[in-house]
């Protein structure tokens, strides 16, 4: 039957309709409803997964408690220069967008009077929260400094971002934020 080209036709055919039925198989449904039914990933398109830590003022700080609001959440270090340089975005986005938007920075690893006295040398006014055991950074599956994680109001991610964020990228992520919730 494959001898001629019709049988070959043939089974090129039946290989891509196979192929089309196993991809609209195997998709997932589309979640609806403000991220309900979605699974926590630390990805594009996933709850962002739940944590709590203390942050430079004694409070203890959960994901859920902004629940409703766009948060942008940076993992940084002080011992980190693209870190340290990108700061002062942060900083001026979380006073611009104050009530619309939460900026939380997770340092990864070091002990709470070091990043203590380094917000407060910078003047930093948004959470500053300390990971000492990395064990939200692994969550997240950080392996690189800096990281942002932009979340809708939902609790989704809609964007991980590694390396610097400027203002011009931190200002319009956030708006767009703003603009879906």
């Amino acid at each position: 039957m494959l001898k001629t080209r019709f049988g070959w036709m043939l089974l090129l055919l039946g290989l891509g309709l196979l192929g089309l039925g196993w991809i609209a198989y195997s998709q997932e449904p589309a979640a609806l409803g403000g991220g309900e039914g979605l699974t926590e990933a630390p990805v594009a398109g996933y709850l962002a997964p739940q944590f709590s830590l203390l942050s430079t003022r004694g409070e203890e700080i959960s994901l859920a408690d902004y629940r409703g609001r766009p948060v942008v959440l940076n993992f940084w270090a002080t011992w980190c220069p693209p870190c340290r340089a990108e700061m002062p975005h942060f900083q001026g986005a979380s006073v611009k967008y104050n009530g619309q938007a939460v900026i939380l920075g997770v340092d990864q690893g070091e002990p709470a009077s070091i990043v203590s006295d380094f917000g407060n040398a910078l003047g930093i006014s948004y959470p500053l929260l300390f990971d000492e055991d990395n064990s939200v950074s692994r969550t997240y599956g950080v392996s690189a400094l800096p990281t942002t994680l932009f979340i809708d109001a939902d609790g989704v991610i809609s964007e991980v971002f590694t390396g610097i964020v400027n203002q011009a990228v931190l200002e319009d992520r956030i708006e767009r934020l703003i603009a879906e919730g």
